[in-house]
């Protein structure tokens, strides 16, 4: 009989054990998301998709848990800031990850007859950068305006040292130079760049004020994201602006004065579904959290 009961009781607490088994795995699924058992996206449903070079990680990563794969086995190979919007406007590509468009992408849109929907995607701050040797750390947002159309040349006007100001651009359509134009002047004319004073990429910009010898008297700019996440260097110091300092928790506040976002674009005229489908999924709470886990400051 004794032996009977410990059969018994073997089974029922087998069956028990089973069961808060099957508990804890749906839990573990439900909170780690629908990553492992919900792909969105086949290879031959995902839309055409292209990014900035400071929105590559974030669509990687969006591609990755939406489908399972990553981009190198999707064969996506993106492009950067102004050719993904020539694409999309010519419509060789559905949806692209990027800095909002410049005055020139959308004269080239309404030339094509294209409108463009812009949607915010992450957050992001538009940074400026000085040598870590230089001794100034914070300028006005107003002295920011004012070195870039000319009126302050010297470093000594903003409490440095007795050097001409070397301020480095962007070339026109670049994310980056956009962002200057849009964010900081603002109608204002800014100064034609010499030629050593135009720097081709972000990379570069970051190493010339990086550099002790040809940058100790430089200033650059560039989106907090790529400076502080995909070419950090050590040698540069971040610029307070208005004494506040371009970190994720200012970003993420609202305080940091020079904010803007990397944005989803794509044509109104958009029929296909799954171009729709992609855009709602990197909104929602699941693309959000992807974006977070990325490193980006989430929207919501």
């Amino acid at each position: 009989m004794k032996n009977k009961n410990r059969k018994k009781f073997l089974l029922y607490g087998g069956v028990v054990i089973l069961m808060i088994a099957s508990c804890i795995s749906f839990y573990i699924f439900i909170r780690n998301g629908q990553k492992e058992g919900s792909i969105l996206f086949t290879k031959e449903t995902l839309p055409r998709i292209d990014a900035s070079l400071a929105t590559q990680p974030l669509v990687d990563a969006f591609i990755e848990n939406f489908t399972g794969k990553t981009t190198k086995e999707i064969g996506i190979e993106y492009t950067n800031t102004h050719p993904g919007y020539v694409k999309l406007i010519n419509h060789e590509t559905d949806l692209i990850v990027v800095t909002e468009p410049s005055e020139e992408e959308l004269a080239l849109a309404k030339e094509k007859g294209v409108e463009l929907e812009v949607t915010k995607v992450v957050n992001e701050g538009f940074i400026f950068f000085v040598n870590k040797e230089n001794p100034v750390d914070s300028i006005t947002f107003e002295e920011a305006q004012k070195i870039y159309t000319g009126e302050i040349t010297n470093w000594k006007e903003l409490g440095g040292k007795d050097a001409n100001i070397i301020a480095f651009q962007r070339p026109t359509n670049s994310g980056s130079q956009t962002g200057l134009l849009s964010l900081v002047m603002k109608g204002k004319p800014v100064k034609v760049p010499t030629t050593t004073e135009q720097v081709e990429t972000m990379i570069g910009i970051i190493d010339v004020v990086a550099d002790y010898d040809n940058g100790i008297d430089s200033i650059g700019y560039s989106y907090y994201y790529y400076a502080n996440s995909m070419y950090k260097n050590d040698h540069l110091k971040y610029l307070a602006i208005n004494g506040i300092k371009p970190e994720y928790d200012t970003i993420q506040n609202g305080t940091y004065p020079i904010l803007t976002a990397y944005y989803i674009v794509t044509r109104k005229d958009e029929t296909n579904e799954n171009v729709m489908k992609l855009k709602e999924a990197m909104l929602s709470s699941r693309g959000q959290k992807v974006a977070t886990e990325a490193g980006y400051v989430p929207i919501q």
